[in-house]
């Protein structure tokens, strides 16, 4: 086998609280019903995290369930890039910084990445072609925490795309020659049109939180321009996705038809079902998070985890994760499991 960089294993945290369909359409006052929260959002219930649960925290906690389910020695690790989420216990600390020392990994060094949902898959390129790059880097952890549904508003009828975001972490160890459950080509898109187009509008230097806005700021992530952002969207999202998906396959010098399970984020459930089917595969070839929300780019490490625990990915099957995310990014990669 040539020079490659594979998968060794995942960890994950998911908090113990839920909110249900039907609390989330309480919240909403009453502009959803909790059947159409369940069959068009894909949401029967998301998670809510404790008190204990911050984002770094969570981080730790999947970073340790990674090193207990593969066995990986915490000083092995010469590189952490963490994609846990800005939204965080301290604003300004780095959150691989403090994974790695929580969790003893004394000889690696730790820098954050962030792309919102898209990090994971972002992050996944970079490990690879860093360890290819780097003589010095034969094994990366990819962690973070994930919390942002902190700021959903559920009486905002514009975010109700959003209304799935959930909390948890995930944790992925990658190691250079690893021999087995190879990464191979990945392909990522992004549109900055859209760039502003969503965020929290409170908390900032635009807008920072006052005496008078303070009650609305820590509920303020919301659709900045829903008219540009949903034409630009229908205009281009899921064909960018596609190319992302085809590309991806290309650089593998896989055919697109040997996919055998799609490791992919939450959005609602019919445009994931018309994804599905249009690659070919059925609904036993992925794994819905409909118990679970969205985690952002927690998804794909959850969706793969879930996976290898319940069979559906042998040793060949062919994988490819997929995410977007706010901003706006696409991106697909290729896995060859086994």
């Amino acid at each position: 086998m040539n020079t490659h960089v594979g998968i060794v294993g995942t960890g994950i945290y998911i908090p113990k609280g839920r909110l249900t369909a039907r609390a989330i359409a309480e919240a909403t006052g009453g502009i959803w019903s909790e059947q159409a929260v369940v069959e068009k959002l894909g949401i029967k219930s998301i998670v809510v995290p404790g008190p204990e649960d911050g984002t770094q925290e969570m981080g730790v906690k999947a970073a340790k369930d990674a090193l207990a389910n593969t066995g990986v020695d915490p000083e092995s690790i010469d590189l952490i890039l963490c994609i846990g989420e800005e939204w965080k216990e301290y604003p300004l600390t780095t959150s691989g910084i403090y994974i790695q020392e929580q969790i003893g990994a004394k000889n690696a060094w730790a820098i954050d990445v962030q792309q919102r949902c898209g990090t994971t898959v972002a992050a996944m390129k970079i490990a690879k072609d860093m360890m290819l790059a780097d003589e010095d880097i034969k094994t990366v952890m990819i962690v973070g925490g994930y919390r942002n549904g902190d700021f959903i508003d559920f009486k905002d009828p514009s975010v109700s795309f959003m209304y799935n975001l959930s909390a948890g972490a995930g944790a992925l160890i990658m190691k250079r020659n690893y021999g087995s459950n190879v990464l191979l080509g990945t392909h990522i898109m992004t549109d900055g049109s859209l760039a502003r187009d969503v965020g929290v509008e409170f908390g900032g230097t635009c807008k920072p939180i006052t005496a008078e806005n303070v009650h609305q700021a820590y509920k303020s992530l919301r659709v900045f321009n829903e008219k540009h952002m949903k034409e630009r969207l229908n205009e281009v999202s899921m064909s960018n996705w596609m190319h992302c998906i085809n590309m991806a396959f290309k650089k593998s010098g896989i055919d697109k038809d040997k996919l055998g399970y799609l490791a992919c984020l939450h959005f609602k459930r019919s445009m994931y079902e018309s994804m599905v089917k249009e690659l070919g595969l059925t609904m036993d070839q992925t794994i819905y998070l409909e118990d679970y929300g969205h985690m952002g780019q927690v998804d794909q490490i959850l969706s793969l985890h879930l996976a290898l625990r319940a069979g559906k990915i042998k040793k060949g099957t062919i994988i490819s994760m997929i995410a977007a995310g706010i901003g706006y990014a696409w991106g697909a990669n290729v896995i060859r499991w086994g």
